[in-house]
């Protein structure tokens, strides 16, 4: 749905936005408690059948966005009743990151297969036939499912001449590609959060509004209003995805005009670890001592891999995330500053919060809580004069697509060790990763350099993203073109080391 402006989006914006606006003017910290009355006035509801049921859901969201804990419709209190301890200017979570707000979920069929009117009452009926608990039969000569029998196989489905029976899912359990959705008491969605990896793709499927995942807006305007540098770094996805009028200068410049100190990109540290990873490909693996190697920029994919695939896990590559690599860039020339890495992903806000990263990387925002800051302050992008943004190559800013990381890698290989065959792999959406997983598990994949990407899309399509993805990418593409070096080894941070 992204790159649709629905009501979905609207909710989220406003809620963002709101957020921002009561840091930024100072407003106290009451004014948080008015913000489901703004955002739904009066009386009439807008988008469900209670406004009362709106302004609970809104509130859910507000403390999400507060980095406070999710409740259920039974739990007494204020929004801001436990803000004591968030209204700091550092970084503020309790619990899992992403959640289901219960009484906003539509309760969806986990799965379903229903009869259409494309039926056309045949003669043949296969999927009468075909069925294995006897579960259709003919009304008033159409075929009929009895859901209390369906064991929802789907041979009905395949059998239909006319395709005039369709399987529903309930779409976040659909789009989660580690089966950690699950239901409660009442048939509404639950996270088993044993298994969440934090990616956000149910959160960007759901229809209903109904899954979040929390926020650091709140603590991040107090960071910019106080004291010291706030430096941003900024992901290579962020192309775009603030409107046509918004380049990368302008962007620049807009987050100078919030109150940031100075901007990054996150590609710089790309290239220092494309560079790191081809001389650990040729060394390790080139030679025989390692089976593969595998890629770890996304922190989903990573996550996942070395849970789920714990013999796949020492081959994991250690080196350091281009966010925590830039970070680390930053806090050298800037040793008093806060970081802050803007980008498209939820699980970012996870890895930021590591025992090993934490003192790196003060904050993590995604594009869609940037742009409730922008708006929040009025900024236009069509008003902003451009701010210079240099400093990565053309291959650190292709992380941002999937497909982007192996190839730095492997040509970063081809340029320093060009004797050597590199094989890849890649696989985006986590269903897909695991499949790649299981074959180098099994010695298939063995000498290969294998990149896993969490979203299907890669970056541009995390959970945190504006723009439709298709879109997102090709001005990544044309991002990658504007770069005055190429390849990582050309990068200024390279040759200073």
């Amino acid at each position: 749905m992204r790159g649709i402006y629905t009501p979905v989006t609207q909710i989220r914006r406003q809620v963002f936005a709101e957020i921002a606006r009561v840091a930024f003017e100072g407003e106290p910290v009451s004014s948080l408690e008015e913000i489901p009355y703004r955002i739904i006035p009066g009386e009439v509801p807008a988008y469900r059948d209670s406004v009362f049921k709106e302004r609970a859901i809104i509130g859910e969201r507000v403390r999400l966005g507060l980095g406070l804990p999710v409740r259920g419709a039974g739990e007494q209190g204020t929004i801001t009743g436990d803000l004591d301890l968030a209204h700091l200017n550092e970084k503020f979570y309790e619990g899992a990151l992403v959640n289901v707000i219960p009484f906003a979920c539509n309760a969806c069929e986990v799965k379903a297969y229903s009869v259409t009117d494309q039926c056309q009452g045949c003669l043949a009926h296969p999927c009468v036939s075909v069925c294995p608990v006897k579960a259709i039969s003919l009304v008033d000569g159409k075929s009929h499912i009895d859901k209390s029998k369906c064991i929802k196989c789907g041979r009905c489905k395949e059998i239909c001449p006319y395709s005039a029976i369709i399987k529903t899912e309930r779409p976040c359990a659909a789009a989660c590609g580690v089966d950690a959705i699950e239901s409660d008491y009442l048939g509404r969605a639950t996270i088993n959060h044993d298994k969440c990896v934090s990616c956000g793709q149910c959160l960007v499927s759901c229809p209903f509004a109904a899954i979040a995942d929390k926020s650091q807006i709140f603590q991040l305007v107090q960071a910019l209003k106080a004291p010291g540098k706030v430096i941003a770094e900024i992901a290579p996805a962020f192309v775009g995805q603030f409107g046509p009028m918004a380049t990368p200068e302008r962007v620049k410049k807009a987050l100078l005009d919030l109150g940031f100190s100075d901007v990054y990109e996150v590609a710089i540290g790309a290239d220092l670890g494309a560079i790191e990873e081809a001389h650990h490909y040729a060394h390790k693996v080139a030679t025989g001592e390692e089976p593969y190697f595998a890629t770890s920029c996304c922190p989903s994919w990573s996550v996942m891999a070395k849970r789920d695939f714990p013999a796949v896990a020492p081959y994991v590559s250690s080196a350091l995330t281009p966010m925590v690599a830039t970070a680390r860039i930053i806090k050298k020339e800037h040793p008093d500053a806060r970081v802050v890495f803007i980008g498209p992903c939820a699980a970012k806000k996870l890895e930021a919060a590591r025992r090993s990263v934490r003192s790196d990387v003060d904050f993590v925002v995604t594009f869609e809580e940037l742009m409730g800051m922008f708006v929040a302050r009025g900024i236009e992008f069509g008003e902003e004069p451009p701010a210079p943004m240099e400093g990565a190559t053309s291959a650190g800013r292709g992380y941002a697509v999937a497909g982007g990381v192996a190839e730095a890698i492997s040509n970063c290989i081809r340029e320093l060790y060009p004797e050597l065959e590199v094989k890849v792999d890649r696989a985006e959406g986590l269903k897909n990763c695991k499949k790649m997983l299981a074959l180098a598990k099994a010695g298939k994949r063995n000498g290969y350099l294998m990149e896993g990407m969490a979203c299907p899309g890669g970056c541009v399509a995390g959970a945190g993203t504006i723009l439709p993805i298709s879109k997102a990418a090709s001005a990544v593409r044309q991002f990658q073109e504007a770069a005055k070096e190429k390849s990582p080894t050309e990068s200024s941070y390279h040759t200073a080391e």
